[in-house]
This record gives C-alpha cells, sequence and structure tokens, in this order.
C-alpha cells in the first residue's frame, strides 16, 4: 500500500488492478522523486579527481575558491556562496543569515519550509513563519506580500521598525510549476517596496530556468535573468539535480552574505571536507550540463503527462512546467499501482498523486509507466 506524504496508506489493493499489472514490467527507474536518481557519472567522475591529495578543510581549498567564482560569473556580479549539504540546511542558512529571532517569513501555506522541513526553519533561526494559501498555479501573488506587510512588524498595536522580513518563494513550486521572469519580478518588487528579502527556495532551481527558456549553453544567461529579478538569496539545489548531497546557498549581495558562517556551523551544515561539495558544482556547472539534465527531466515529464493524460480518468491538476507531474487517478488504481512501480500519493482524499522525472529517466521508463497507469485505471473502472 502506497503511503501519502504523511505516512498513512489506504485500504487493501484491489484484487483486479493488482492481476492487470502482473505481467507488466515496471519502470527500472521509478517516479517517486528525483532524490531517488543516482549521481550523473561525470559528478562521481569529479569527487574521484577531488579525492587526490591532502588539502586544507572547511572551504579552505582550490575547488570552493573556484566554486566562488563560478557562480560570480553565473549571475554577473560578485556573490557570497555557502556550501551545504542538505536542502532543508541550506534553506536553514540562508534564512537564519536574512532574519532576526522575531522576523518574520512569508511564504506559501504548502511551503516545503511550512511543512516538509519538520519546523526547522522556525526552530533554528527564531522567526515565526506566516503562511498565505498559494494561487491555482503554486505560488505566492504580489498582493499576499501587501497584504501581509500591512500586519508584519507589530506588537499588538505598536509598530515594530527595526524587524526585517524575508519573503520566501519556491521555484520551481512545490505542485512543479515556475515563476515567470516577469512574475518573479513583480513578487520582488512587492518585498522590497515593504523593505522585505526575498529568498528563493531553488531545490529544483535548473529545473525552473530551463522552463524558462535558456538552453544549456545560455546557463550564465539564465543565472543573469534571475539576478535581474531583484532577489536577495538563493537555495541553490544540487542533490534533485544530479549531485550528491550538495546544495549552495548564493546571496545576489556579498554584504547580505555576513555572518553565514557561523550560521551555517551552528545549522550543522559546515562540512569538513568541502572540496566533495565545490567539486560536484563546478563539474555540473561547466558547459551548462546541470541545466542539460534538467531539461532531459522537464522533458520526460512532459511525454508522462502527455500519455497518462490522454487516458479516461486521469485529469492533469496543474500545469508541467517542470520535472513533476501531478494528475488524479481513481481511487482503486493508486495503491497497485504505487505497489508495482513507487510514486507520491500527494492527497489522498482528492486522488492525488505526484510522478517525478529525473536526469536518467529513459523514454522507456516513461513508456512503461504510462502502460501500466492505462492497465491500472482500465482494470479500476471493470471493478467500479
Amino acid at each position: 500500500m502506497a503511503p501519502d506524504r504523511g505516512g498513512r496508506t489506504a485500504s487493501p489493493l484491489a484484487p483486479g488492478v493488482v492481476a492487470a499489472l502482473a505481467d507488466l514490467p515496471p519502470p527500472e527507474r521509478a517516479f517517486a522523486s528525483d532524490n531517488t536518481a543516482g549521481a550523473h557519472p561525470v559528478v562521481l567522475d569529479a569527487m574521484v579527481a577531488a579525492n587526490d591529495g591532502h588539502v586544507t578543510g572547511y572551504g579552505d581549498d582550490p575547488w570552493t575558491g573556484a566554486l566562488e567564482a563560478a557562480f560570480a560569473d553565473l549571475f554577473g556580479r560578485p556573490v557570497g556562496v555557502a556550501l551545504c549539504f542538505g536542502g532543508t540546511g541550506a534553506n536553514v542558512v540562508a534564512l537564519h543569515t536574512l532574519c532576526t529571532r522575531d522576523s518574520e517569513i512569508v511564504c506559501a501555506a504548502d511551503a516545503h519550509i511550512a511543512i516538509d522541513e519538520c519546523g526547522a526553519p522556525e526552530h533554528i533561526t527564531g522567526a515565526q513563519l506566516a503562511a498565505y494559501p498559494w494561487n491555482a498555479a503554486g505560488k505566492v501573488e504580489p498582493g499576499q506580500v501587501h497584504d501581509a506587510a500591512a500586519r508584519l512588524g507589530r506588537i499588538h498595536i505598536e509598530e515594530r521598525t527595526d524587524t526585517p522580513h524575508v519573503v520566501s518563494v519556491t521555484q520551481a513550486t512545490e505542485v512543479g510549476t515556475v515563476y515567470s521572469e516577469q512574475e518573479l519580478t513583480a513578487v520582488v518588487a512587492a518585498a522590497h517596496e515593504h523593505g522585505m528579502l526575498v529568498h528563493v527556495d531553488g531545490a529544483r532551481l535548473v529545473n525552473a530556468l530551463a522552463a524558462w527558456g535558456y538552453a544549456p549553453a545560455e546557463l550564465g544567461a539564465a543565472g543573469r535573468a534571475l539576478a535581474a529579478t531583484g532577489v536577495d538569496v538563493v537555495s541553490f539545489g544540487g542533490t534533485k539535480a544530479g549531485l550528491v548531497g550538495a546544495e549552495a546557498v548564493v546571496f545576489l549581495d556579498p554584504a547580505r552574505a555576513e555572518g553565514v558562517g557561523s550560521r551555517r556551523k551552528q545549522a550543522t551544515q559546515t562540512a569538513s571536507k568541502m572540496r566533495f561539495l565545490a567539486a560536484q558544482f563546478l563539474v555540473g556547472l561547466e558547459d551548462g550540463r546541470m541545466l542539460a539534465w534538467a531539461h532531459h527531466a522537464n522533458t520526460s515529464a512532459r511525454r508522462l503527462a502527455d500519455g497518462v493524460t490522454a487516458l479516461p480518468g486521469v485529469a492533469a491538476v496543474y500545469p508541467v512546467d517542470t520535472n513533476g507531474v501531478f494528475v488524479t487517478l481513481p481511487p482503486a488504481a493508486i495503491d497497485p499501482l504505487a505497489a508495482w512501480s513507487h510514486f507520491y500519493v500527494w492527497d489522498r482524499p482528492r486522488g492525488l498523486v505526484r510522478f517525478v522525472a529525473s536526469w536518467d529517466t529513459t523514454d522507456e521508463d516513461v513508456d512503461r509507466m504510462v502502460a501500466g497507469v492505462a492497465a491500472a485505471v482500465a482494470a479500476a473502472g471493470a471493478e467500479a
């Protein structure tokens, strides 16, 4: 039985659906998450190359120094960089550096920092999340930022003017949609109008940049376009993009990075052998490789979405901008299908499930998944 995001399971598997799937080969690479994919071989080769000899730890090494220059080149400006080894850790380090203990962080109600990080941002930063319902595309809107600014920073009726506040947006969003350059610029402008800073949770940032239409050779142009929106700090995800436990916090204004070393240490995200994190990003950014891998994952997701949404009883819920596919399935089809090839049940009462493609997803994987969904849905219909 497939657990939903809360770990709960449903009723016993429908026997007719199980039988319909019994003779079908499942995909070799499942669609549960891009976290389940391995690392790209060139990334492993880069780690092996970095393993040669002794170098100073904690970031005082040639790889980490080179990466800071690479990120500056990517964004077209001097930046501050703090490498981390967890997505939650990267978000915490970014937010902790921007916040004081009486700050408030505006985010979507279903943002990763709100429901998937076990309270870590609040626990470590001491700040409070101010969560707002997202719109039909899974995004925070400028109007919500203005509404938040009207009530943030007050103790009863006394207005506080010395507390920095932060807006945290997820790019790509939790449901795989993407803020356009214009949408992100508008959110940033609304935040800056009220003296608020903007953090981007970019666990799948390269997928979003690919969705913006930038080719791998244009990774630098994509980075400069992101910087031009005015965002203040980015959690630049590597793990979901083909790296091994490598995340980067990038401050678009180096002055905002003041104190990040201490904040990273407090968040237990300071890697002693940091060269292995930096080496991964260096090879991933070189020649736009990470963006190429993201394009492949996004294309695989669209192929999967086209296949399953053509089936009766399957409906798309969100646009497929990146590598996530969110569809509703007949209830009886969900658990047998997930037992056959793992994916996540996003919202069981709605029958909403999520499929995620990865850098290594093949067309055969997609076609096998579509065939499995077709068989499960047909059998579920026959049993109804």
